[in-house]
């Protein structure tokens, strides 16, 4: 796949990215947003390859073709995720924007760090993403409600010490609990890096993204001030 590296910047912070295409006609494919693991933060272009040591960019830099514009933004070195939702969520509509995105075909999924950052963005964002698909991570379950008309599809590690697996149980509870679609996979006897790595290379989470397309864009509020 062809790459191409640039620079978001906000008022508050920079934000490095790579952009993966397949060769050819890019038009009318899906935009898949990966977000990375704490381990892979940067602040400077000649750190962004540490977005290659797990997930979907490792598998990219594997010769992994995979049908769809891919994004991978870096998370600034003193950030995590959950702090730059709204600069994520302009950066993802900037680049759906440049290659031509069909608005219901944004997917979005991270793992680790990111896994919590793919509920977090999902949730500040609650009409933009066809789908979600977090591994090995979790989040604010009260705010459940915010992912009711957007699937879910999680993954987690049984013996994963570092994110203990309850982390993904109680949002997929949550979300299914306020009438959405959340569905877990609890890998048996993997830790937390096994994990990752065997969801997106032998389990159906990119295949499963890929067929989404998201049909509800009716407007909900982008904060809930009665869930903090």
């Amino acid at each position: 796949m062809n790459a191409t590296d640039a620079i978001f910047k906000t008022d508050a912070l920079g934000i490095n990215y790579r952009v993966y295409t397949p060769e050819g006609e890019t038009k009318e494919l899906p935009l898949l947003v990966y977000l990375h693991g704490a381990g892979e933060r940067g602040d400077t272009p000649d750190k962004l390859d540490h977005i290659l040591r797990h997930g979907i960019p490792r598998l990219i830099a594997e010769g992994k073709e995979i049908p769809a514009v891919v994004l991978c933004p870096q998370c600034p070195t003193d950030a995590v995720w959950d702090n730059t939702v709204f600069a994520l969520g302009a950066l993802i509509q900037k680049i759906a924007a440049e290659y031509g995105i069909l608005p219901d075909r944004i997917l979005l999924t991270g793992s680790s760090m990111g896994g919590y950052g793919t509920f977090a963005t999902a949730l500040a964002h609650p009409t933009l993403f066809a789908a979600i698909a977090p591994i090995s991570g979790g989040n604010m379950s009260w705010r459940a409600s915010n992912l009711k008309t957007t699937p879910v599809f999680a993954v987690h590690g049984k013996e994963d010490t570092l994110v203990p697996p309850v982390c993904s149980e109680l949002m997929v509870d949550a979300v299914n609990r306020a009438g959405g679609e959340a569905e877990l996979l609890l890998l048996d006897g993997m830790g937390h890096n096994d994990a990752i790595d065997y969801a997106y290379r032998h389990t159906k989470v990119i295949e499963w993204l890929l067929s989404k397309r998201r049909t509800d864009f009716s407007p909900v509020p982008e904060f809930c001030h009665e869930c903090f």
